[in-house]
């Protein structure tokens, strides 16, 4: 008989290779706590002072050690300084998920928020999803036990602890409901809330296939 693995915990380090982590079965969250080049924190800054709108979802096709086609990936401001750089960061964390967990097809989203998209505590109903906050303030989250999951969803069940928090360059890997072994044991996370006036650029890659 399978024996369920101890209480989920989480791991961080400086590392790439911290992400690797999350294929442990008592690993529900891998943190690598990195620092952006000059040329990635202009491009965020100077996307973020515009009022352009982003929001882009898009299908990637792996194709064995072929860098992914981004062509036309957030091309209202290609000429913003930084611009290349930043997507050759994009690419790199799409075949660095895609080689972790063997993917072929990894769903892109692209996003500036300006208001929570997800303002209350929840788990993802997926295998394991990257989330990265490109500029603002990044998603919060609790280890296990510092919530009913009973209580997911409900304001009134929320800790009034403060919660974990990833910084702006963080990539974080979230395991979901939907990974094997895992039913139960999902994450537990939300948005930040958001300021007045205060914007955010948020990626997220998800395992198709």
């Amino acid at each position: 008989m399978y024996a369920m693995p101890a209480t989920p915990h989480y791991i961080q380090s400086p590392e790439p290779a911290v992400l690797a982590e999350i294929l442990r079965d008592d690993i529900n969250l891998a943190i690598w706590t990195r620092q952006f080049s000059p040329a990635i924190a202009s491009f965020t800054d100077a996307l973020l002072c515009r009022d352009d709108p982003l929001s882009e979802s898009r299908v990637i096709e792996l194709q064995g050690e072929e860098p992914p086609d981004l062509v036309g990936l957030a091309a209202a401001f290609a000429q913003c300084e930084g611009y290349a750089e930043f997507v050759e960061d994009v690419a790199w964390l799409i075949q660095a998920y895609g080689c972790l967990l063997g993917a072929e097809r990894i769903g892109l989203r692209l996003r500036i928020l300006d208001k929570a998209m997800c303002p209350r505590y929840h788990v993802d109903r997926v295998s394991v999803r990257l989330i990265t906050t490109y500029a603002g303030r990044g998603s919060e989250w609790l280890e296990e036990g510092a919530m009913p999951r009973a209580g997911l969803g409900q304001a009134g069940s929320e800790p009034v602890d403060a919660p974990h928090k990833l910084l702006a360059a963080d990539v974080a890997l979230f395991k979901g409901e939907r990974w094997m072994s895992n039913e139960g044991r999902g994450i537990i996370h939300r948005s930040p809330q958001a300021r007045a006036g205060e914007r955010r650029l948020i990626m997220t890659l998800d395992w198709l296939k």
